[in-house]
């Protein structure tokens, strides 16, 4: 099963996850990271590297971001692939204890 993004990163877009992925299977929209369904290879390596614990295989999504198993699928068709580390946003570190970002959560893709 691949692995799937879920909200606690929205507004943070740590990207340290990316840096560890064998098969570049991350995609970037303005606030927000996904992986790639069809391009995971289940490996896990971005599990522990991600500092607001965002990540997870998609059998173990907590029910309240399950929408999010198809939102990373159906982002992931449109969005830029992401190679390298970049700074977080701004607020990642005053967003990361926020709770109910979805609203937050823009579709739109990195420029």
């Amino acid at each position: 099963m691949p692995y799937v993004v879920a909200e606690p990163c929205v507004r943070c877009k740590y990207t340290d996850c990316v840096a560890v992925c064998p098969v570049d299977c991350f995609k970037e929209g303005e606030n927000f990271l996904v992986i790639d369904p069809d391009e995971c290879i289940d490996c896990g390596a971005c599990v522990p590297e991600c500092p607001v614990e965002a990540i997870f295989d998609e059998d173990d999504v907590p029910a309240q971001w399950a929408e999010y198993i198809e939102l990373n699928a159906v982002l992931a068709a449109s969005w830029p692939t992401i190679t390298e580390s970049k700074d977080p946003m701004e607020e990642a570190d005053e967003m990361k204890e926020v709770e109910s970002k979805r609203s937050m959560l823009s579709e739109n893709p990195a420029s």
